[in-house]
């Protein structure tokens, strides 16, 4: 299985606390973990088939699923319903923006292009606000608390867990949300589907395979809700854990995060699919299974 970077992701973490945890050999799986850059390493790890299995995000595969590849994609886990941000105001500016709307000729700030974009795209036509009609600019990530703080920027799209420090020190407030199931859906008005886990019809595992790695992810999941994230990042990787302040500090954040159950339904891939193509269509090479193809119905 490739997985996702980088290795601090809150998305891709149950498929490694399963791993560390052994809740993947506990029912009998020989799982492979492969960590891999990011996105696009991991569903091309997967098309070309190097991986079985690959722990990426919906958009990175909608967009390089071409060929005979391409239509044997399938979702068999759903991880997250969008990226963990928010999109947050200056708070300490002389006429702080107060809705989504207001950002019409405003400076935006985020960290990086990518494919955060689609999902600011979404928040702003949720608001009837072209994204033509904003300035967005790249900051760094070292420099967007800084922009926001000192109120340069009118608002800022802000990844957990600096969002929640950002709110919690009166610095910023909440114009949108996308770091829940729920709060995203609330402020895309559809649920949707972010990271996910995918595989090929051609190197499908079995049903009882699947099964059991599904309980496998559903257990971490509970592990990283239910457990002090000091006991939790022991028995993980430095390379995951990093400072333990502010490995404590993601884990926090993410104890909502998880699609409930893993599960994805056809509507949220069709919504999915409407949020990628408004920001760009997909390339004419695209063969992407159907909705309702692409999804594999869970068994226990």
């Amino acid at each position: 299985m490739a997985v996702s970077g980088p290795p601090t992701s809150t998305a891709y973490l149950p498929l490694r606390v399963a791993q560390a945890e052994g809740y993947f050999t506990r029912d009998g799986l020989a799982v492979i973990v492969r960590p891999v850059h990011g996105p696009v390493e991991a569903a091309t790890a997967l098309l070309e088939g190097d991986a079985d299995l690959a722990a990426t995000t919906f958009e990175t595969v909608a967009r390089r699923a071409s060929g005979e590849a391409g239509a044997k994609v399938r979702l068999v886990f759903g991880l997250t319903a969008a990226p963990q941000v928010a999109l947050l105001a200056a708070k300490g500016r002389v006429e702080p923006t107060r809705s989504v709307a207001a950002l019409r000729r405003q400076r935006v700030a985020m960290a990086a292009p990518g494919p955060e974009e689609t999902w600011l795209g979404a928040i702003l036509a949720r608001a009837r606000l072209d994204a033509r009609k904003i300035r967005l600019e790249s900051v760094g990530e070292r420099d967007l608390i800084r922009v926001i703080q000192a109120g340069e920027a009118a608002a800022g799209l802000v990844p957990e867990p600096l969002a929640a420090q950002l709110l919690s020190g009166g610095h910023a407030t909440l114009l949108a949300d996308l770091r829940t199931p729920r709060a995203a859906a609330e402020t895309l008005g559809t649920r949707t589907v972010d990271a996910a886990v995918f595989a090929r019809t051609d190197r499908l595992p079995t049903s009882a395979a699947l099964a059991a790695f599904r309980r496998a992810l559903l257990a971490a999941e509970q592990r990283i809700t239910a457990t002090d994230p000091a006991v939790l990042g022991a028995g993980l990787p430095a390379a995951i854990t990093a400072r333990p302040d502010e490995f404590g500090a993601r884990v926090a954040a993410s104890r909502q995060l998880y699609l409930p159950d893993g599960t994805v339904s056809v509507d949220q891939v069709r919504a999915s699919l409407g949020l990628l193509r408004a920001r760009l269509p997909l390339p004419p090479t695209t063969r992407l299974a159907t909705p309702r193809e692409i999804l594999i119905a869970p068994e226990r």
